[in-house]
C-alpha cells in the first residue's frame, strides 16, 4: 500500500502531473463468444470466494472476496484502486483527455484502457476479463446492464454528493481492504494538517480556488475536492467563495471577477479553449486589479486534478500545490 506523504505527492506531480455516460459499441452486440467470457469471468471470481456489499446507490452486489481484474470507469476510481495498492486490469483516460491523468500516468503503464471517462468501449472490457468493475457516478442504466452482462460484480462507487473519502472507504469495502482505506484516510488528514501548519505567515490565508472555461472563471464551492483540501488544511476561503456546496459556479463575468479574489489565487483550466480565455483575460485591466494579481500570488494548476471529485493521490498532489505556493520565497 503507498504511503501517503508530501513527499509521495512531489514523486508524482513530478511524474509529469461526465454525468451520463455515452455508449461506445465496438461491434458489441452480445454474442455467444462474448457470453462465454463473461461466464468464465464470473467462475473465476466464485473460485475464490464471493462477499455482497452495497454500492453508492444501496444496491446489494455479490463481489469476489479477493478481486484480481478491476476495470475502473474513472481517473477517482483508477486513484482510489492505486492508493489501496492495486493495479488495475482496464482504465479509462482522464476527464478531459486522451490519455490516463498525468499524475498517474507512470503508475499505469501498460494497463489497458478501455475507453475515456465513463465512456467504456464494450469489447475492450471484455478483454481485460474483469471480475469487478468500478463504474464511478455512471447514471446510464443501459451501460450498466451491458457492463453487468460483462461481470454482475458492477459498482456505482460515488452518489452525487459524495466526497472522495466516503467513495474510497467503498472502494475499500468492495474490494476487502476497508481497514487500508481507513488509514489512507487518516495518513491524508494528518499530511494536510501537517502541511497547514508549516505555511509560516501564509497559516489561515483565504485561498480562491477557480477554473477558467472558454465563458469565463467558475469558483469551486468549499465541498468540490479542491476546496476541501484547502479546508482541510485550515486554510480559508474568500467571503464571496464560502458556500458550503460541492460544484462550481456558473461562469462569472468580467463586471463579477472580483468574485475570483483571495490572499491567493489558484487557475486551473481543463480545455484548450479554456487556456485560450485565461491568457485573453491575463491582459485585461479588470484581472490586472485583482489583488492577488498584484501581490503575485496566483498559480496556475492542472485542471485535470483540481476540477475533479479527487481521490487520494489526488489530494496529495492539491497539497502539495497549495504548500509550494504558499511558502515560495
Amino acid at each position: 500500500m503507498k504511503s501517503l506523504t508530501l513527499t509521495g505527492s512531489r514523486a508524482l506531480r513530478g511524474l509529469a502531473v461526465a454525468g451520463a455516460a455515452a455508449l461506445l459499441l465496438a461491434g458489441c452486440g452480445g454474442s455467444d463468444s462474448e457470453g462465454s467470457k463473461a461466464k468464465s469471468t464470473d467462475k473465476a471470481a466464485a473460485a475464490g470466494g464471493t462477499r455482497t456489499v452495497k454500492d453508492a446507490t444501496g444496491k446489494a452486489i455479490e463481489v469476489p472476496a479477493n478481486p484480481k481484474r478491476i476495470v475502473t470507469l474513472t481517473q477517482e476510481d483508477l486513484d482510489a484502486v492505486l492508493a489501496l495498492g492495486l493495479k488495475p486490469a482496464g482504465i479509462t483516460n482522464g476527464q478531459g483527455l486522451s490519455k490516463p491523468p498525468a499524475y498517474l500516468e507512470d503508475e499505469v503503464e501498460g494497463v489497458p484502457v478501455v475507453g475515456n471517462l465513463l465512456q467504456p468501449v464494450m469489447d475492450k472490457v471484455i478483454a481485460a476479463k474483469p471480475d469487478l468493475i468500478l463504474a464511478g457516478d455512471m447514471q446510464d442504466e443501459r451501460v450498466l446492464k451491458q457492463l453487468r452482462e460483462i461481470t454482475p460484480a458492477t459498482l456505482v462507487t460515488m452518489a452525487p454528493t459524495d466526497d472522495w473519502k466516503l467513495s474510497l472507504r467503498g472502494i475499500g469495502n468492495a474490494v476487502n481492504k476497508l481497514d487500508a482505506a481507513n488509514k489512507v484516510i487518516a495518513d491524508y488528514d494528518s499530511a494536510a494538517k501537517s502541511a497547514g501548519d508549516a505555511l509560516g505567515k501564509a497559516k489561515g490565508s483565504e485561498v480562491s480556488i477557480v477554473r477558467w472555461n472558454p465563458d469565463g472563471p467558475s469558483w469551486m464551492e468549499n465541498k468540490q475536492f479542491a476546496g476541501g483540501v484547502a479546508l482541510d488544511m485550515g486554510l480559508k476561503r474568500p467571503k464571496a467563495q464560502d458556500k458550503d456546496g460541492n460544484a462550481h459556479t456558473p461562469a462569472l463575468s468580467l463586471e463579477k471577477i472580483n468574485e475570483i479574489d483571495g490572499d491567493w489565487l489558484f487557475l486551473s483550466t481543463l480545455t484548450p479553449d479554456g487556456e485560450k480565455a485565461l491568457k485573453e483575460v491575463q491582459g485585461k485591466p479588470a484581472y490586472k486589479e485583482l489583488g492577488a494579481v498584484k501581490n503575485n500570488h496566483v498559480t496556475t494548476v492542472d485542471g485535470s486534478v483540481w476540477s475533479t471529485r479527487g481521490g487520494p493521490l489526488a489530494a496529495l498532489v492539491v497539497l502539495d500545490d497549495i504548500k509550494t505556493a504558499l511558502t515560495a520565497k
